[in-house]
C-alpha cells in the first residue's frame, strides 16, 4: 500500500523531470492536498491517462487553454496562440510522460500496470468524474505565471485477472496462465 505522501513525492519526481527534460522549464510543487472525489468543474484542458494492473487509476494533468498553449508551445517549438489539435496532442503527450513516469517509479511497490492511451478534454465549464469513490492526491504546481494540477486516483484492483476469471467458463478451460 503506497501512502498518499509517497505518492505525491513521486509526482512531484515524474513532473520535474518531464518539464526539466522536454520542455526546459522549472516547476515547483505547491500543497499536496487530499480530495474526496474526483476534481471539480473547470475551464481548459484537461488530459487523462488510465492506469491498470494490480493497482488501477487516474491521472490527470489540467491547466487553463492559456497554459495549454505555452507548454505545447515551448514543447514543440512553435508558436500557439490558441488550443488547436497540435495543442490537444502535446497536452496528451505530456501527461502520458508524466504518469507513465509515475507508473515506472511506483510499480515496484505496487506491481506492473499498463498505461491507456491519453485522452485530452477541452472546453469551459466542464466536470471530469470516475465511477470510483477512492480519495484522490491532487498536487498542485507552478511554471512562472502558469499553474496546473496533477491528480492521481490510485486503488488496489478488486478484480481477478482475465484469465483467471475465464477458467470457470465452459467451454474454456484450455486457457493457459
Amino acid at each position: 500500500m503506497m501512502d498518499s505522501d509517497r505518492l505525491a513525492s513521486e509526482v512531484r519526481s515524474a513532473t520535474e523531470e518531464v518539464f526539466t527534460t522536454m520542455l526546459g522549464l522549472e516547476v515547483s510543487a505547491g500543497e499536496t492536498v487530499a480530495e474526496q472525489s474526483a476534481p471539480g468543474p473547470t475551464d481548459g484542458v484537461v488530459s487523462l491517462v488510465g492506469l491498470a494492473g494490480s493497482w488501477v487509476g487516474t491521472g490527470t494533468i489540467s491547466c487553463s487553454a492559456d497554459t495549454a498553449c505555452r507548454f505545447s508551445s515551448q514543447f514543440l517549438m512553435t508558436e500557439f496562440e490558441s488550443v488547436n489539435e497540435e495543442v490537444l496532442d502535446a497536452m496528451a503527450e505530456l501527461a502520458n510522460m508524466i504518469i507513465g513516469g509515475l507508473k515506472t517509479k511506483v510499480e515496484e511497490e505496487l506491481g506492473p500496470m499498463g498505461l491507456s492511451i491519453p485522452t485530452v478534454i477541452y472546453g469551459k465549464n466542464f466536470t471530469t468524474r470516475t465511477a470510483s469513490r477512492n480519495d484522490w492526491t491532487l498536487v498542485p504546481f507552478h511554471c512562472g505565471e502558469d499553474s496546473f494540477d496533477i491528480h492521481i486516483c490510485l486503488a488496489p484492483n478488486e478484480q481477478k485477472p482475465m484469465r483467471q476469471a475465464l477458467r470457470g467458463y465452459a467451454g474454456l478451460q484450455s486457457v493457459s496462465s
